[in-house]
């Protein structure tokens, strides 16, 4: 544990929460919403690898929980916590593409998800409803989705598995398929077909298309 990484508050009032952020302004816009509402932020932490110390140290009502984190990813911390029985309710809050973001939050067993987008609006309708037992979710994610022409890139974001996802945002970071199977420990021939068939899930036609769709959606 980094204690240099960590900032322990005290006190507590209406509830109580732990804010991990690798952001210390984006957690300390996060503290002032939640302590105008009376609520205490007890712990503050810049990675992911020590959610589950303060957990243990503080048992606060709830976690506020960003995705990209040094160490063990958002997701990775979410799934491992409730893999050992945590039932801590976790608002997610991020600025990666809530369509797909959303989905991979409940799946791993968040309570929440806010875009950082809206300018962290809604969080306290978030944290309302998880300590009211509760899920707090973009309407639209529980929609069926159209896979035909007519569907919105949300609904198309959606249709893709974990990896294609991953292959995406590689290659809409510019990197080759070579580089991606490295980084991603698969072969050349598997990355391009997740390329070929995340081409066509999105209806993408080349290169230029799935850069443009990429900036659109903000996937990175």
């Amino acid at each position: 544990m980094d204690v240099r990484n960590v900032l322990i508050l005290t006190g507590r009032d209406m509830a109580t929460f732990i804010v991990v952020d690798d952001h210390p302004l984006a957690r300390l816009a996060i503290r002032m919403i939640l302590e105008k509402s009376d609520h205490q932020v007890l712990a503050e932490a810049g990675d992911g690898d020590v959610v589950q110390q303060l957990l243990n140290s503080h048992k606060p009502d709830a976690l506020i929980l960003d995705i990209d984190l040094p160490g063990i990813n958002g997701i990775d911390v979410i799934a491992a916590l409730r893999a050992t029985g945590n039932r801590t309710p976790i608002v997610v809050m991020s600025g990666k593409n809530a369509d797909y973001y959303a989905v991979e939050s409940m799946k791993a067993g968040a309570n929440g998800f806010i875009s950082k987008q809206n300018n962290l609006e809604g969080l306290l309708l978030a944290v309302n409803a998880v300590l009211s037992g509760y899920g707090y979710f973009p309407l639209r994610m529980h929609a069926t989705y159209d896979v035909s022409a007519h569907a919105s890139d949300s609904d198309k974001i959606r249709l893709l598995s974990k990896r294609e996802f991953e292959v995406l945002r590689y290659l809409a970071e510019g990197k080759e398929i070579i580089s991606i199977a490295g980084r991603m420990k698969i072969s050349n021939k598997t990355v391009s077909t997740y390329k070929a068939r995340l081409m066509d899930k999105l209806g993408l036609k080349n290169q230029r298309d799935l850069l443009e769709f990429a900036r659109r959606n903000n996937i990175n």
